[in-house]
């Protein structure tokens, strides 16, 4: 496939996106918090521009398997599209659990879930690392004889129909469709950091799979969003790379080498006797509880909203016209855009340097897009846009209040 599905849908997204805010502003309910809005689509930019390099690895390890050791050819038949489907959803179940029951698996998925917020943009924050964990566990299919355009297609689809079940505006369906299919209720449950709906249903489509393997919990109580550590962090770098740093110091804590071994590949919560045995996760207390918040001035929210609006605007150009590039331009440009969302990052977590970081982008990007059309890689409206985008924020950054970063 060369056009990705769900770059296609990113339009859709939006809108959906939109009406969920509008809804929430017309019942008096706060859904969305901008910073944490930007923070999920932006790690959902970063993992899109990065996939453009992990599938040299992912996509092209299945086809190989599937072109050198597949044991049948399968005729492009209805059925076996639809046992494709059920195949990935089946595969994809064990992917999700083993990334929830693995640490080093769980550095890959745990982006995903560090939002204290449910909404629509929860299912855009995924992580630039999951995929290189995971790609293996679909080899099978490969064997057997799934061709890959069948494997990519029905991918998009398990993933696109996961979007919408990241809402709270949807309460319960139909019993037969809650028994089937995944749904907002099931899937609140599996955001939940509640000690009893930790690890539970992980299905993607189908819920059968957790109902046959047990890892099935019905919602009950309003769960508490996030995960038992919080990333405290509104930079969708720091959210994709703290999880490592956090296993790396607890590695180098954890005594003997067959002790780190086994808590690489242990469930999170596992420590070695000697550390106190397993930490079970704990209950969370409702009254003193408080989601991370970082006051900022509201011009300096305008400012931000802006900018991630342009950022946004720029992405979806580059992905729909990724071919014209080479991979060493691809790189750059991708290079670009993810210093950009963790500069605004920086700004929105009340960084000091975060001033600094936000005028060191405008040079990047306008140095970079002239660049580009220098060699003839653009038009030139782009390194136009680009500079008076930039000369217009930095005349708004000189004039807003910065006193609040430069004390940070």
């Amino acid at each position: 496939m060369d056009v990705n599905p769900v770059i296609l849908a990113i339009p859709v997204f939006f809108i959906l996106i939109g009406l969920e805010i509008a809804y929430g502003y017309f019942k008096d309910r706060k859904i969305y918090r901008l910073n944490d809005a930007v923070t999920n689509i932006s790690c959902g930019i970063v993992e899109q521009l990065t996939g453009v390099f992990a599938k040299v690895f992912t996509v092209a390890a299945y086809a190989f398997i599937y072109e050198n050791f597949r044991i049948f050819t399968l005729e492009d038949t209805w059925y076996w599209i639809v046992i494709c489907f059920i195949g990935v959803d089946f595969f994809y179940y064990w992917a999700h659990r083993m990334s929830h029951e693995v640490n080093l698996f769980w550095l890959g998925h745990v982006v995903h879930h560090q939002s204290e917020d449910y909404n629509l943009s929860v299912a855009l924050r995924q992580s630039t690392f999951q995929k290189m964990f995971t790609f293996y566990f679909y080899f099978p299919m490969a064997l057997v004889g799934f061709k890959t355009e069948w494997f990519l297609m029905m991918g998009a689809f398990n993933l696109l129909y996961q979007f919408w079940i990241h809402t709270e505006v949807i309460k319960r369906l139909p019993a037969w469709y809650e028994y089937l299919f995944n749904t907002p209720s099931h899937h609140r449950v599996h955001h939940g950091r509640n000690p009893k709906y930790i690890d539970k249903n992980h299905a993607g489509t189908l819920m059968i799979w957790d109902r046959m393997f047990g890892t099935f919990q019905k919602e009950e109580e309003t769960p508490t969003y996030g995960i038992t550590r919080p990333t405290n962090s509104w930079n969708p770098v720091t959210a994709n790379v703290q999880p490592f740093v956090r296993l790396w110091k607890e590695l180098k804590i954890v005594p003997g080498a067959l002790n780190k071994l086994r808590f690489t590949f242990a469930t999170p919560g596992w420590y070695p006797e000697e550390m106190g045995g397993f930490k079970e996760p704990q209950e969370v207390d409702r009254s003193v509880y408080q989601k991370y918040e970082i006051n900022i001035s509201n011009g300096l929210n305008f400012y931000l909203f802006f900018q991630y609006l342009f950022i946004l605007g720029f992405v979806a150009l580059f992905l729909f016209n990724l071919t014209k590039f080479d991979i060493g331009i691809q790189f750059l440009i991708a290079a670009a855009f993810i210093y950009s969302v963790g500069s605004l990052g920086t700004v929105f977590d009340n960084r000091a340097y975060g001033l600094k970081m936000e005028f060191l982008r405008f040079f990047i990007c306008s140095g970079l897009s002239f660049g580009l059309y220098y060699f003839g890689l653009l038009p030139l409206w782009i390194p136009m846009a680009v500079v008076v985008i930039s000369a217009i924020s930095m005349t708004i950054l000189l004039r807003l209040n910065f006193h609040e970063i430069k004390e940070a």
